[in-house]
């Protein structure tokens, strides 16, 4: 492939949030899960785990567990009745209705451990951004495989309903999720700030 060609892969990604009731093949799943798995960590330990759920009754309890957890903190918020009804009623669709839903979670289990909080801090966000570039490789897989995906960050406001929801094991962090299916809309029009305005340049 071409680096034009990889650009333009990148380029061309969307956030879609909507499919089509079409179940995604096994065998392309499992290529997007190799895919997250290739990607860098520190010091190689690898921390993603991943939960891959396939079934509808999986994800409506998900869903469910995550919509209610928002519905109870936006309302001892005080935010108005209605609006937390209508953003809950969205997140459960929005996880419900997608083909298929991978959860990130971190481990700590092979990291690094220190006795001070500054390292041991350290250690923890380098576990983090592994997990994060695992979905990104992710994300830019599924749009490869020609699938639409969606990357929701909403596990880390409950990751104890996560947890429970999935009944995952004790040390899994829950971090992001993603959700996957055949593009029923385009996505929004994307666009980024000028690169010049991201870039500090020393010498």
């Amino acid at each position: 492939m071409l680096a034009d060609d990889v650009l333009g892969l990148i380029q061309a990604r969307r956030s879609i949030r909507r499919y089509k009731p079409k179940a995604v093949p096994q065998a392309v799943l499992h290529r997007l899960l190799t895919a997250a798995t290739w990607a860098p960590s520190s010091h190689n330990r690898q921390p993603w785990r991943f939960v891959l759920l396939t079934e509808a009754g999986a994800q409506a309890r998900l869903a469910q567990a995550m919509a209610a957890r928002l519905r109870a903190d936006r309302l001892a918020d005080g935010d108005a009745p209605e609006a937390v009804a209508a953003d809950a009623a969205k997140s459960y669709a929005r996880v419900s209705n997608a083909p298929a839903v991978v959860v990130a979670a971190l481990t700590l289990a092979d990291m690094d451990h220190y006795p001070d909080a500054q390292r041991a801090n350290a250690e923890y966000l380098m576990a983090v951004q592994s997990v994060a570039m695992a979905v990104q490789n992710l994300l830019l897989a599924a749009h490869a495989e020609g699938l639409g995906a969606c990357w929701m960050c909403a596990p880390l406001f409950c990751p104890d309903v996560v947890a429970q929801a999935l009944d995952l094991p004790a040390e899994w962090q829950a971090q992001a999720l993603v959700t996957l299916g055949y593009p029923d809309s385009a996505g929004k029009p994307a666009t980024r700030r000028p690169v010049a305005d991201s870039v500090l340049v020393r010498s």
